[in-house]
This record gives C-alpha cells, structure tokens and sequence, in this order.
C-alpha cells in the first residue's frame, strides 16, 4: 500500500490535498485541509478536483483551505532557512581551519575519529 493518499474520485490517481466531509443536517460540505488520517465518511481529494467542487442545490460549500494556491514561504521562513544553511557551513570551515587533526584535540568523545559537518566518525568499540 502506498503511504501518499489518492484522491477519491473514479479513475483519478493524483496524490489527495484536501478533505471533504459532508454535514447533513446542516445542508454544508466541507473542504478542508487533508486529514490526518482516512475517515470512513470523508473524501480525499486532489487539486483539481477540489478546485472543481460543486454542492448539490441548496448546499452550501464551505472551503476552509485554498488548495488552489500552495503555500508560499514567508520571509521569516526564508531567512530561518539561510540561517541554519550558515550554521550548518561553519563546523566545516573551523575543521578545515584547524587542519582537521582526526579529532584526538577536540576533547570530545573519546571514539571519535573524524567529523564531517554533522557527521561523526566513530571508531569500532572492539578497537
């Protein structure tokens, strides 16, 4: 079974992005943002087809995400992401500063040979 929802209309097998739920008593469908998980009584639709959706006469549609439209980042978003890009740089270059010595003058964890930005190399504990 595939982990990415497909929408639940006849012969379509685009990836889902919103949700439709029915609310009877109330004469409303409900467009929403894709649910955690699949309910019974709940439709997974597509981009198409959610910009599509019609109601039956005397319905009313309610559409609580404009699915039309994805997401743009914001710039606190963008800035937060060229920050971390930067931290992420700079272990690198203090290594490459330092003439990256295996490790043994880090002080740090004994089984550490060499690091790599994140990445640590560790040696065998029978070693």
């Amino acid at each position: 079974m595939s982990p990415v929802r497909r929408c639940s209309r006849t012969a379509c097998g685009r990836p889902a992005v919103a949700t439709l739920t029915y609310v009877y008593a109330d004469s409303t469908a409900v467009l929403g943002p894709l649910a955690t998980y699949a309910e019974p009584h709940c439709y997974d639709l597509c981009a198409e087809h959610s910009e599509r959706l019609t109601a039956p006469r005397g319905w009313e549609v309610v559409r609580l995400l404009d699915s039309s439209a994805p997401a743009r980042p914001s710039g606190d978003d963008l800035e937060a992401l060229a920050n971390a890009v930067r931290e992420a740089a700079r272990p690198q270059e203090r290594a490459a500063q330092a003439g990256g010595g295996g490790g043994g003058g880090r002080g740090a964890d004994p089984m550490e040979v060499a690091r790599r930005g994140h990445l640590r190399v560790l040696r065998s504990p029978d070693n």
